[in-house]
């Protein structure tokens, strides 16, 4: 029969490979592609979804952190680099009467994406985070015209 491959998720796929278990099925790349999204909002790779966008005068950055606070994320610049980190900790139990635990699971996920943004002008970066996006502009830097006269011998 026919299989469905996603586009783009063509390589390592060798026929005649059998999965040697009924589970390695799910280590295909078929299924490791973004046409499965994680549950927590994140791609597979464990890092956010990210678009940027030139303005002309400005970079427009938006990043989704679904179920994030803004205490939880943590935005940089330096040597131009931006990066974006995003760590996030939950804890759920139920307990008795008494206090006792019955039931605790803790829930713990980061990530964190770097991107090399050059003549930008630090000072006026200006970030938002409104439901689980972020929303960075960063202007540019006037352009300085480097004019010289060179002598020849």
């Amino acid at each position: 029969m026919f299989g469905l491959v996603p586009f783009g998720s063509r390589k390592d796929l060798a026929a005649g490979d059998a999965p040697r278990s009924i589970w390695d099925v799910f280590n295909e790349p078929f299924f490791h592609d973004d046409f499965f999204p994680t549950m927590s909002g994140f791609n597979a790779n464990g890092g956010m979804r990210v678009d940027v966008k030139d303005n002309g005068d400005s970079y427009e950055l938006t990043a989704d952190l679904p179920g994030m606070k803004k205490e939880d994320v943590k935005l940089s610049y330096q040597n131009g680099y931006l990066t974006i980190a995003a760590q996030q900790q939950s804890e759920s139990g139920d307990k008795d009467d008494k206090g006792n635990y019955i039931r605790r699971e803790r829930r713990m996920g980061s990530a964190s994406r770097s991107f090399y943004i050059d003549n930008i002008d630090e000072s006026r970066i200006d970030a938002e985070f409104k439901d689980g996006v972020l929303h960075v502009n960063m202007p540019k830097a006037a352009e300085v015209q480097h004019s010289t006269t060179i002598n020849i011998r």
